[in-house]
């Protein structure tokens, strides 16, 4: 078995699952991650090893399901209105439209490791010790990081 190989044996299922979570359709999922594979491979020289290979895969699986997103032009619409209250629930906004257009412009904004964490939390629903596991810290870093991008994405909400 070459490295390549190993490499889509071990991660197929994680970045498989994270694409699952975004878009919801597992034939989606499937075409996204065979998609993001074929495109790491290509790629793989410019990995410098500086975060988990797993987080660099799910960054380019989330490329391309945007990517398939923008040429389809496929949107989620919900008649569900958030509810607007003193604290933005951001987790409930993302389900709007445009609050989640607006969350996603916030979350393009933000600095590394907020943006990534808050991603992966978010998105890919992995817990605060999977997430600090996948940086090289404890559980109680990624909970904490988490929650101050939490409250950075809100601040800017509140600006909007």
């Amino acid at each position: 078995m070459t490295e390549l190989e190993s490499l889509y044996r071990a991660y197929f299922q994680d970045v498989y699952l994270y694409i699952l979570s975004l878009s919801k359709d597992e034939h989606i999922a499937e075409d996204i991650t065979s998609e993001a594979f074929i495109n790491a491979i290509k790629s793989i020289d410019t990995f410098k090893g500086d975060c988990d290979i797993r987080v660099w895969l799910c960054q380019i699986a989330k490329n391309c399901y945007y990517s398939y997103l923008r040429k389809n032009k496929k949107i989620i619409y919900t008649d569900e209105e958030p509810e607007h209250i003193s604290e933005i629930n951001i987790e409930q906004s993302i389900v709007s439209k445009e609050d989640s257009i607006k969350i996603h412009e916030i979350l393009h904004k933000l600095k590394e490791p907020y943006k990534e964490v808050f991603s992966l939390r978010i998105f890919s629903e992995l817990s605060f010790r999977e997430i600090g596991y996948l940086f090289g810290k404890s559980e109680n870093w990624a909970c904490v990081t988490y929650h101050r991008a939490r409250k950075k994405i809100q601040e800017e909400m509140e600006d909007y």
